[in-house]
């Protein structure tokens, strides 16, 4: 016959199997629950969390609708419209390199350099080719020896922070131009400039605080600085017709890149800035609806940022917020802020300058100075380049409040 345990045993192994099992649990739970399994739990948390809240006071089907619906019409409305701009820079900039423009403008901005970067003369040429482009580009001259022999280890690796300011200077310029405001944004280019001054200054006297034994040079320079050029093969119309079709080419890599910027980090910050539709006060589902979290809390306290960028609304709060990011995801805000009528000249400066000088600095920064090789130096690159963007926007602002005084 079968041996059967009785029922009242049964309950004491199971009991004492239980207490044995949760008694490991709760004294080294971190055994039993790998790192990326709590990080899985936080994030699933704060996500339910977010979309939660935007599903409680939209409803479902209102966030859903809205969250679809606005990354669809920044896709058509605004995208599509920078990457034309894009596009068009991308041949502009291509044929003033081709033709000497570049380096006509480079022997102009050469001299001040030194007084007012700290940087020997060529870095001007670093300067008008990631205006012209993107970030990046910078990071491609730093590593020819050819253009790095004339620096120091400490200048070097500050060139991250000065081109950064002057990334997608050119399309932004043509963006806000191309929007009525052309004067605001001269101004803003103005900012950005100030910014650059300030980050590449502090991310100089950081590196040399924490690091005296880069105040060496690179390499030992032997050539001239004004053979650092680019070649030219062809006719006349070769050059031209190739550079127009290869800057324009280039656009199009800079267009596709700015997509998921825009749809996934303009879409989120727009829920946050604006709220329900203006006629009904009422959630509908269409585009550019949302809870405007960070409109009420920059509210708070808008006298800080009247003061110091003369916003009249919290909601352009949102602009420096995304340009941290992305630039191009920033200025998928700019058209809904006029269609608001939250917009004039003196934010459109302040939007130049700190687009210009942060131009998704957080993104870009990591990869760049990995590429030079001192990712040692990321915070302190971090920061200056902070610090740069504020003072950039704020230079801005007041600059462009003298010049309406005048």
């Amino acid at each position: 016959m079968p041996h059967h345990i009785p029922l009242k045993e049964k309950t004491t192994e199971y009991a004492h199997w239980a207490e044995h099992l949760f008694g490991k649990l709760f004294k080294n739970p971190l055994k039993f629950t790998s790192k990326r399994s709590i990080e899985a739990i936080i994030f699933l948390i704060l996500f339910l969390a977010f979309f939660g809240f935007l599903a409680y006071r939209m409803t479902l089907p209102h966030m859903l609708n809205t969250f679809m619906q606005t990354a669809y019409h920044l896709l058509l409305e605004t995208v599509f419209y920078i990457m034309a701009i894009c596009v068009l820079m991308g041949a502009i900039g291509k044929l003033l390199t081709e033709f000497g423009v570049v380096r006509l403008l480079e022997n102009i901005l050469r001299p001040l350099m030194k007084p007012l970067y700290n940087l020997p003369g060529v870095a001007a040429l670093g300067a008008i080719m990631t205006f012209l482009s993107d970030n990046p580009a910078i990071i491609s001259l730093a590593q020819d020896k050819n253009f790095s022999q004339y620096f120091k280890k400490y200048q070097l690796v500050s060139l991250t922070n000065f081109g950064t300011a002057f990334g997608m200077g050119l399309m932004v310029l043509a963006f806000m131009t191309g929007l009525g405001y052309g004067k605001g944004a001269l101004v803003g280019i103005i900012g950005a400039i100030v910014g650059s001054i300030v980050s590449t200054r502090l991310m100089q006297r950081f590196t040399l605080k924490s690091y005296p034994e880069l105040d060496a040079p690179v390499a030992t320079a032997t050539g001239d600085e004004q053979q650092i050029s680019f070649k030219s093969e062809g006719s006349i119309f070769q050059r031209f017709l190739n550079s127009l079709l290869d800057g324009g080419k280039d656009g199009v890599n800079i267009g596709f890149a700015i997509i998921p910027g825009v749809l996934c980090i303009s879409t989120l910050v727009m829920m946050l800035t604006f709220g329900p539709d203006a006629a009904t006060h009422a959630y509908t589902g269409a585009a550019y609806e949302g809870v405007p979290v960070i409109t009420w809390l920059a509210d708070k306290v808008n006298i800080v940022f009247y003061w110091l960028f003369g916003f009249e609304s919290g909601a352009l709060v949102s602009f420096p917020i995304t340009a941290l990011g992305a630039v191009g995801a920033a200025l998928g805000l700019v058209p809904r802020f006029v269609t608001e009528g939250i917009i004039n000249n003196n934010a459109i400066a302040v939007f130049t300058a700190m687009g210009m000088c942060w131009s998704g600095y957080l993104s870009t920064h990591t990869a760049m100075l990995d590429a030079l090789g001192y990712r040692k130096l990321i915070g302190k690159a971090i920061g200056a380049h902070t610090i740069g963007g504020l003072c950039a926007g704020i230079a801005a602002h007041w600059l462009w409040i003298l010049l309406s005084l005048i």
